[in-house]
């Protein structure tokens, strides 16, 4: 719609000439009408003006100056800011609402998370609710920048006292590092301060508490370690594994994040910090120049703190930041700074960004300024005229630990249906712990749909109680969530660490007439090595049946197997895709129905699958051939050839492969070069053409038989996996 030929107005001068003329789109700010106006700049009716933050820019002298210069045109009014539900004025410069999208409806739209208010200001006896509006009245009545900290401080007197007293935040650094590194899993954060030279006081206070934190932690470590050595319990040992790679995992967290100051440079800021013992130059150079990266380039400031990856964590501001920054992995809004109206509503949307594994954004309040947040919010119109106001916008943290039970709940109900009952963990250790843990797994494995359930209802689970690390009330449900965590991690346990060599063993041992049903763990495979093709798969297929008791989780060591075996046959030849199909109709009809018989009919269809890939393994050696030549033939492979003719194939297949192991081994990277890839790909042409008994073969079939030929070759060198030696 617009370009760079778009008219954009430098002054007021050139605003009112380029009113005068026809463009589609004019842009400009609205101190461009700073001319007096005398007569129209343009009559026309079909211009509509369109007005950003339109709840503070359209009541002054400048708008007045739009309207007579522009007497004919439309006027629509935006604002990211809720009105008034009073305010009369901007209705009547605009009118009613077109249309209204408010936080209520970006919630229910996962447009934003929820906010959550944590009040630890009136916990931590800092909080002066009488000084919060006070000092708030006093700011907006002298229309005072916030930056400015002389004023600030004359405007104030007692009450900047009373707020930046140093016993008062040496307590609430203590909180901060505590608060913020217990919930170092969540996302970055940001703490407000009331003003430029009490940021800088905070980063003094904070630093060394930071690292005092850290020294605990690389303490506890190895005394971990040597528990977790001496321990023999396995329950024990889990415990004390969990716990050392949370350790290890917040240590590591807090010893690479960088914290730093976000401040809008002052005259004299240098004398003035100094006055503290603040040495402001070198977070003045990392505000200007940015974070140097390890290969020497510098990233912004800004950028650094919207990449989640990035380890500058926590921001501590005044005001930069808290107005058009959106950081959506911006987990907790740590506030000390009094604040109300507009400033207050965008600052808190500061931590409501949608973000991968946020259930919601933290505002901790510290000088009780949120205290009264419900009343205030009823003077907005934030959604409907008789909504009762915003009280559903930031709820209280007891309203998370609601939603951390209604979690917990839907996933016990949830394996409850599977015949699974959750309280059968509660208290449990050793053997009962095992085989219960064992059972709950074997449920899941009912179908891939209850187990892919389970895990989206964990997943909340833990992201809600992440959120609450800090919050007393939450650790009555700690047991519950552990055991969730527990079945969660044993699903994951035998995803990541399956090997075809291991997951038969207690298969195997059926089969080897080794196994006693009643013994605790009796069909949990783990540990033995497996040769695949040793396995008299016709007595595993009755055994199956009669002494496997959980049966879901054996099929699906079953389904790994098959699946891996799958993946390295395929990535080895394309033409075994028949097999690939054969798998997934097995799956889908064993997803359909859940009773026993489907059961082990699946598992029956599954060896017998196993055996037939264990047999097409073998095919290579069969025919005299590598596998990298098989797969060549089978890609050039045509039905009803003769015996001989099939014979010049395999020929043709020993003959292609060495010619082009000599022909790539001088290319560098040949797939990514056009003029390699045009050599290559005429280069198995002609071969192909000349190797390639016709008749049988036509001209067609040779050359798509080479196309073939070419998109295997290509996709095998470019992933690294061509042999680029002569096979032997």
């Amino acid at each position: 719609m617009t370009d760079a030929q778009t008219p954009r107005a430098g002054s007021g001068e050139e605003l009112q000439r380029i009113l005068g003329e026809n463009h589609r789109f004019v842009f400009s700010l609205i101190h461009k009408f700073n001319q007096p106006v005398t007569e129209p700049y343009s009559v026309r009716d079909d211009i509509i003006v369109v007005s950003d933050e339109a709840h503070r820019t359209q009541a002054g002298k400048f708008a007045r100056n739009m309207r007579l210069a522009l007497p004919n045109a439309s006027f629509i009014g935006f604002t990211g800011t809720p009105l008034f539900k009073y305010d009369e004025r901007t209705r009547r410069i605009f009118g009613e609402y077109i249309s209204r999208y408010d936080f209520r409806r970006s919630e229910q739209d996962q447009s934003t998370v929820k906010l959550i208010c944590e009040n630890r200001g009136e916990k931590l006896g800092i909080a002066r609710l009488d000084l919060n509006d006070r000092i708030a009245d006093a700011i907006e009545r002298a229309e005072l920048d916030p930056d400015q900290v002389a004023l600030l401080e004359k405007l104030l007197g007692k009450d900047y006292e009373v707020i930046t007293a140093d016993d008062r935040l040496d307590k609430l650094a203590d909180d901060f590092v505590q608060h913020c590194s217990t919930r170092w899993q969540t996302g970055k954060s940001m703490l407000v301060c009331i003003d430029k030279v009490t940021c800088a006081r905070m980063f003094q206070r904070i630093e060394p508490r930071w690292k005092a934190k850290l020294a605990r932690l690389q303490v506890l470590i190895p005394i971990k370690e040597g528990e977790l050595e001496a321990s023999g319990d396995p329950d024990a040992r889990e415990r004390l594994g969990r716990d050392l790679d949370e350790l290890r995992g917040q240590a590591q967290w807090m010893e690479s994040t960088i914290i730093e100051i976000v401040i809008s440079e002052a005259q004299n800021e240098v004398r003035d910090f100094q006055k503290w013992g603040f040495d402001i130059i070198p977070h003045r150079v990392v505000m200007k120049a940015g974070f140097q990266t390890p290969d020497g380039k510098r990233v912004p400031e800004e950028d650094a703190f919207e990449d989640p990856q990035h380890p500058f964590r926590v921001a501590i501001v005044c005001a930069m930041w808290l107005t058009g920054f959106d950081v959506e992995c911006l987990a907790t809004l740590y506030i000390d700074k009094p604040m109300r109206a507009h400033n207050l509503m965008q600052a808190i949307a500061r931590a409501n960004r949608v973000f991968p594994g946020k259930d919601c954004g933290v505002i901790v309040d510290y000088n009780g300024m949120l205290k009264s947040l419900r009343e205030a919010l009823a003077q907005y119109a934030l959604g409907d005229e008789d909504d009762g106001g915003g009280g559903g916008i930031v709820a209280p943290i007891e309203e998370l630990v609601v939603a951390l039970v209604q979690a917990i709940e839907a996933a016990e109900k949830h394996l409850l249906g599977l015949g699974f009952e959750a309280t059968r963990l509660h208290g449990t250790t050793g053997f009962e712990r095992i085989e219960a843990l064992r059972d709950a797994v074997d449920a899941l494995y009912t179908s891939d749909e209850a187990k892919r359930r389970f895990e989206i209802m964990a997943r909340q689970v833990f992201i809600r109680f992440k959120a609450l690390l800090m919050e007393p009330s939450a650790l009555a449900y700690a047991e519950r969530h552990d055991n969730l965590e527990a079945i969660y991690k044993k699903l994951q346990d035998r995803r990541d660490t399956a090997d075809v060599t291991e997951v038969l063993k207690e298969l195997h041992r059926i089969v080897n007439e080794a196994i006693r049903a009643a013994a605790p763990g009796g069909d949990h495979a783990e540990g033995l090595k497996v040769d695949l093709s040793k396995i008299d798969f016709e007595k595993l297929r009755g055994e199956f049946a009669s002494k496997v008791r959980r049966k879901h989780a054996a099929l699906q060591d079953i389904r790994v197997l098959v699946e891996q075996k799958l993946a390295d046959m395929l990535a080895r030849n394309p033409m075994r895709m028949d097999y690939y199909r054969k798998y997934h109709e097995i799956i889908a009809d064993y997803n359909r129905e859940k009773d026993r018989a489907t059961v082990e009919a699946t598992f029956a269809q599954l060896v017998a699958l196993a055996a037939s890939l264990d047999a097409e393994q073998k095919r290579a050696a069969e025919e005299g051939l590598s596998d990298e030549e098989l797969a060549l033939f089978d890609l050039m492979f045509k039905d009803d050839i003769s015996k001989s003719d099939r014979e010049r194939l395999k020929q043709a297949s020993r003959g292609l492969l060495a010619s082009l192991q000599n022909l790539i081994q001088s290319m560098r990277e040949w797939t990514k070069n056009a003029a390699t890839q045009a050599e290559v790909e005429m280069f198995i042409l002609n071969t192909v053409w000349e190797s390639l008994p016709r008749p049988p073969f036509t001209d067609d079939e040779t050359e798509a038989a080479a196309s073939r030929v070419y998109d295997y070759v290509w996709e095998r060198s470019a992933s690294g996996r061509f042999p680029v030696t002569k096979a032997q």
